[in-house]
């Protein structure tokens, strides 16, 4: 099992990575792509992702919107593991050219 990170630890990466904010021990990020082909897309590279890591985000998607929470349920908030995973869905979005809601 991973350690939560510190709040100082959060508040680093959350400078460092404006796209993403946090609430309810878990970090959070809203996509838009072009349409709903390219957000289904996009889920599928997150999945194979976090296959890889085995750890799993959760996931909404409404037509061309996706929202991303990333928590490590078993630690009980965010771990090196969510920041990780939060750094590979960035370059996803980046290249499939998603923008932020």
């Amino acid at each position: 099992m991973s350690d939560r990170l510190t709040n100082d630890a959060i508040t680093a990466f959350l400078e460092a990575s404006p796209h993403w904010g946090y609430e309810g021990e878990a970090l959070h990020r809203s996509l838009k792509f072009k349409n709903f082909s390219e957000a289904l897309a996009f889920l599928v590279r997150i999945g194979i992702e976090a296959e890889k890591r085995d750890h799993h985000p959760e996931l909404r998607n409404v037509y061309a919107t996706v929202d991303v929470a990333l928590t490590t349920h078993d630690a009980g908030g965010v771990t090196s593991k969510d920041v990780d995973l939060a750094g590979a869905i960035d370059a996803i979005a980046v290249a499939m050219g998603a923008r932020d809601v």
